[in-house]
């Protein structure tokens, strides 16, 4: 649940309470931290409930680590799924954990994050540190160290391609922060790994074999709608949906920072033994394994995995209109998009135009996979092959930077920038905020949704097409 829908999750006290009763509904909302052995944990950790004196509070694993706390080896406190706040606000801390998680820190560095963001690097430090207690260096080797480990346990890869693969400048630093984090050598930590990963990582020998991953969600996950809207959407050569209803594959193609990839995901969630939430499996087969990070977040963002299944439908099910369609599919998720800047040129033009740009523009695949063929356009391609119309304007906008839909981009002032490009209406606006910038509060030109759907409208509107019911209906 994020902090601000749940008041008492600020108090100490009441922390301490969600840890003693193990509600694993807070996992990713804070961490707690045992100081007489060192340890922090996610608040559903199993192990015996310490004493409250002995217990630190942290909002971030990274602010743990850096107050010299080491990962619990039991609940694994790295594999939670993030904290939904950073998806729900638009403010610039928020935008920077978005950015973070996409790798840009990694990538371009704290000066190249605070350019994203429009403020000075010290400003960044400041206001990450003042609020989650680490800053963005501290945050982004805590993400390296989950990738580093996730890489470590469930692939055959050499230790040294793993160390470079997870970000890390070099094999010592990624040695350093391994032990630091987890109490353990690289080799040591590989070989602590549970039986399912040992087993993952046999047929995961290279790279050309793939990934596998669990997807961690909090809470229940109708996959179902989902998997629904991906189908209906599908572009041919860039997506494919196979498979019968329950059971269904969603594979696509990734344009990345370093290189290419093909993801599959899985419909049927899994669900752990104990505590709620559970998982989606999805391989990743990259050609470049230091886009680990970025693809696991836009996965993340297209799934919608990071929400607060809790409070929306708390806040939700309160609306007589909405109680019973929130009864019916609790956990409904409001998908985003895989690449904000794709999903922008698809909403202006519809799927059977963008398949047309797919084949006839489009990169092809140097090894295609079954239907997977290319990659999408990239805005640039667009705007020089067909500069005229809309598309032309909506494609040279997103090439030079005019319109920005990237991690960390200003929700308001990317919607004020899309409807100055000529053609591009508030139907299209609202579509790209809601799918490519994950506004969880987005709603479209003309549709009757009351201020009490707050901050959740986005989700309303999902459950209302979910049961077949008018938007403008009140």
């Amino acid at each position: 649940m994020t902090t601000r829908s749940v008041a008492p999750a600020t108090a100490s006290d009441s922390r301490y309470e969600a840890v003693r009763s193990r509600d694993a509904r807070f996992d990713g909302v804070f961490f707690f931290a045992v100081e007489t052995t060192g340890i922090y944990c996610r608040p559903s950790c199993p192990a015996v409930t310490p004493k409250r004196s002995n217990v630190r509070f942290f909002a971030t694993a990274a602010a743990a680590q850096g107050s010299g706390f080491r990962a619990c080896r039991r609940c694994r406190p790295d594999a939670v799924p993030g904290s939904a706040e950073w998806n729900v606000r638009a403010d610039v801390v928020g935008r920077a954990m978005r950015l973070i998680g996409d790798g840009v820190v990694d990538r371009e560095g704290v000066t190249g994050l605070a350019g994203r963001l429009g403020y000075s690097a010290r400003q960044v430090q400041r206001q990450l540190t003042a609020e989650l207690g680490a800053g963005p260096v501290a945050l982004a080797r805590a993400q390296r160290a989950h990738t580093a480990r996730v890489l470590l346990q469930t692939t055959a890869l050499p230790v040294t391609e793993i160390a470079f693969a997870s970000g890390f400048a070099s094999v010592r630093q990624f040695n350093d922060t391994v032990r630091a984090v987890y109490a353990a050598t690289p080799s040591e930590l590989r070989a602590a790994a549970p039986a399912r990963d040992r087993a993952a990582s046999r047929h995961a020998a290279t790279p050309s074999a793939g990934i596998p991953l669990r997807l961690a969600h909090r809470g229940p996950y109708r996959a179902g709608p989902v998997f629904d809207l991906l189908q209906r959407e599908a572009v041919a050569g860039v997506e494919e949906v196979s498979g019968p209803p329950d059971r269904r594959v969603y594979r696509r193609t990734l344009r990345l920072p370093y290189g290419t990839g093909i993801v599959t995901v899985d419909e049927r969630p899994g669900r752990p033994r104990t505590g709620s939430g559970g998982w989606l499996d999805a391989r990743l087969h990259l050609t470049d394994l230091r886009d680990l990070t970025t693809a696991v977040q836009r996965l993340r963002r297209l799934f919608d995995l990071d929400a607060d299944p809790y409070a929306v439908d708390r806040h939700l099910g309160a609306d007589p209109r909405l109680a019973p369609l929130v009864a019916a599919r609790p956990g409904l998720r409001s998908p985003g998009a895989a690449d904000p800047d794709e999903f922008a040129v698809r909403a202006l033009v519809g799927r059977t135009e963008a398949e047309r740009l797919v084949q006839r523009y489009g990169k092809t695949l140097d090894a295609p996979c079954g239907t997977l063929t290319h990659l999408f356009p990239e805005p640039g391609v667009l705007a020089g092959a067909e500069p005229h119309g809309t598309l032309g304007a909506l494609a040279a906008a997103l090439a030079d930077g005019v319109v920005r839909l990237d991690a960390g981009a200003d929700r308001d002032a990317a919607e004020r920038a899309l409807l100055a490009v000529p053609g591009v209406d508030a139907a299209v606006a609202a579509a790209v905020r809601a799918r490519a910038l994950g506004d969880p509060d987005a709603a479209p030109p003309g549709a009757a949704l009351p201020d009490t759907w707050r901050p959740w409208r986005s989700y309303a509107l999902n459950h209302l097409r979910a049961a077949g019911e008018p938007e403008n209906d009140r």
